[in-house]
């Protein structure tokens, strides 16, 4: 039997850019966990849409182009930066004020199980395998060792707030799915149209709650901020949105499983942080099913190879 074809150099570009967009949103975690010290989640996370998409859109100036003017796409804008900002940003930064960011990163991993649960009940374009049927009785297995054990101490608030994670990780599975209806767009666009929304939807709540005018941030909250907004939120969704349609929704949602190790990495190497021995089976679970979800088969990389 003759070896599976290397993949092209497309495809190895394509990959290599999976990879970035992972240590990216890796590291995004961390960058909440330290911001959110200082500054409140609302309006870190109303700062961040607003940093990000501004810096996109002056880019997208400098190339010389400019945001569609269609009402209908910008309307897909607005659907998009509540599924893949507003609603998952906002919680995941909640929670972090008492989750740790390892915890946060396993947890949210879990974005390409829900896609092809999620694409198997509504588009139904994703073939149902008994590998993946095992990659979501994994994932499962590995939430319900992260969180379920801590559900038999009553609905504290780590438990509500891990909660709050599937429930962001359970958007950003829908914001994949909604984004592939942007193929023939520059990447750019809906990344800088779906975050411009977000800033609009979160700035006026934030000056209403925080009142941000009376807020001191430490500076560490503030580079973190500006770490978050300019490399793990206008950079990562420039390839996110490019790799959403050159390789798919469910194959770009694999970047979680390769974020894992890299955000618990970043979370014990610079907080000082530890998993419990529970958090670590579940993690294993976690991306052995997310693997499963994602991996190609042989047969099918053969062929598109």
């Amino acid at each position: 039997m003759s070896a599976p074809a290397a993949p092209t150099p497309a495809l190895a570009k394509e990959i290599a850019l999976l990879a970035v967009l992972a240590t990216l949103w890796g590291a995004s975690y961390t960058f909440i966990k330290i911001g959110v010290e200082t500054i409140p989640p609302i309006t870190f996370i109303a700062a961040r849409t607003l940093i990000a998409g501004g810096l996109l859109m002056a880019i997208i100036g400098m190339r010389g182009l400019s945001l569609p003017r269609d009402p209908d796409i910008w309307k897909r804008f607005l659907i998009q930066a509540c599924i893949n900002s507003v609603i998952p940003f906002t919680l995941i930064a909640w929670a972090e004020l008492t989750v740790d960011a390892g915890l946060a990163t396993i947890l949210n991993s879990t974005t390409p199980i829900f896609a092809f649960l999620l694409t198997v009940l509504i588009t139904r374009h994703e073939a149902v395998t008994t590998r993946k049927l095992f990659g979501v009785v994994a994932g499962v297995i590995g939430i319900s060792l992260i969180i379920g054990l801590e559900a038999f101490n009553g609905l504290g608030k780590g438990l509500v707030s891990q909660l709050a994670i599937v429930v962001a990780t359970i958007s950003y599975a829908c914001a994949a799915i909604f984004g592939r209806g942007f193929k023939g767009l520059d990447p750019m666009m809906p990344a800088a149209g779906s975050l411009i929304c977000g800033a609009v939807l979160l700035i006026p709540v934030s000056l209403v709650v925080d009142q941000p005018w009376t807020l001191a941030p430490s500076a560490h909250s503030i580079l973190a901020l500006i770490g978050l907004s300019v490399f793990s939120t206008a950079l990562a969704f420039v390839i996110y949105f490019r790799l959403i349609h050159t390789l798919g929704s469910v194959s770009t949602t694999s970047q979680a499983y390769l974020r894992v190790p890299i955000g618990v990495g970043i979370g014990v190497l610079f907080l000082g942080e530890s998993l419990t021995s529970t958090a670590w089976l579940g993690l294993i679970c976690v991306i052995a099913g997310v693997a499963a979800m994602t991996f190609p088969s042989r047969k099918k990389a053969a062929v598109t190879a």
